[in-house]
């Protein structure tokens, strides 16, 4: 599609967490990263803030529920992207792109800024994302009454699972083959709420300081029935390798969001890494320009393996032995 694309002024709606969609002119062929600029410009958002920023594929499903997709990165052209798609009620949306629930204290001295991650925040506890306690809950919405945005955001971060990207209903291998699972994915690890065969559900948490590895497959198409429309939809798996009880075990996650979810998990490590080399001043590390493909290079003393243990390999997605052959996230 990319290359087969006539080149014209378009508009392009981009929605907002609050619901209200912001209309902007642009060319089919700009990138996520121009299309974030015009974007920030016109709402009035810090261009030095960009980083913390991210376009994303939005599916708005029944009773109000919503799904993210997929990140876009900045070389992905938005225009096409949501028109390649082939989903119904499926938008270009703008959120916050960090995993690191503390890094809303970059953005206070931004109102542009803090009007996003307010209407996130709301949104997300609206979504049932968030899961603030009925005393938070009231305190919240005290201060939702008086406006009060600095303060919601100061409380919001005591809520369990606030600034965490929840994943559609999935189906993971743990404890046992089959078992659905919904995962929440933030603040360096992934939670998960596991229905078990007798329907029971187990709460389980993967903190990220123990996952050496990941790989996403590609297993085949499947028919997705969801709507009046017939769609193909990539049948993927996210599977990483996890050290519990001191031996190192795969876990498989299968899930159409795998690529969103390698994302996230990618985020986690680079704002860890970012966070240990403020920590500590002998240890040297390169951060990549936003959405580049450049590796970090770091030097670490040993006295800090034990915080941050060291790999053999970086964090990222690996080939996979598959019969159906594997895809890369640049390959979507």
């Amino acid at each position: 599609d990319t290359f087969s694309i006539t080149i014209k002024t378009a508009a392009l709606d981009i929605f907002l967490p609050d619901g209200r969609n912001i209309q902007i002119e642009i060319l089919t062929s700009d990138t996520a990263e121009r299309v974030l600029e015009v974007v920030s410009h016109k709402i009035g958002l810090c261009q030095e803030l960009l980083g913390y920023f991210g376009l994303f594929l939005i599916r708005f499903r029944k009773e109000g529920k919503l799904s993210v997709m997929k990140k876009l990165a900045d070389f992905e052209l938005p225009y096409v992207s949501l028109r390649s798609a082939g989903m119904e009620n499926c938008k270009v949306g703008l959120r916050k792109w960090y995993m690191d629930p503390s890094l809303d204290s970059m953005l206070m001295d931004c109102t542009a800024a803090v009007d996003l991650i307010h209407m996130q925040a709301l949104q997300d506890i609206e979504q049932e994302w968030a899961k603030p306690t009925q005393a938070q809950r009231q305190k919240l919405e005290a201060l939702q009454k008086e406006d009060n945005q600095t303060k919601f955001l100061e409380l919001s971060q005591e809520v369990r699972h606030y600034g965490y990207l929840q994943l559609d209903p999935c189906t993971c291998d743990y404890p046992e083959p089959g078992c659905g699972a919904v995962l929440s994915v933030g603040n360096d690890e992934i939670s998960c709420c596991i229905t078990l065969p007798d329907n029971q559900t187990q709460e389980t948490i993967f903190q990220m300081s123990r996952v050496k590895c990941w790989k996403v497959t590609f297993l085949g198409t499947l028919l997705d029935m969801d709507g009046p429309q017939r769609t193909l939809n990539q049948n993927l798996e996210l599977r990483f390798q996890y050290s519990e009880d001191s031996r190192w075990q795969w876990f498989v996650i299968y899930t159409k969001q795998a690529f969103l979810l390698s994302s996230c998990l990618k985020k986690m490590i680079s704002e860890k890494t970012v966070k240990l080399a403020a920590e500590n001043p002998e240890m040297q590390i390169e951060v990549p320009e936003q959405g580049k493909s450049k590796k970090c290079h770091i030097q670490q003393s040993q006295k800090d393996s034990s915080r941050f243990p060291p790999r053999k390999s970086k964090i990222e997605i690996a080939k996979a032995d598959c019969v159906f052959g594997t895809i890369k996230e640049e390959d979507l």
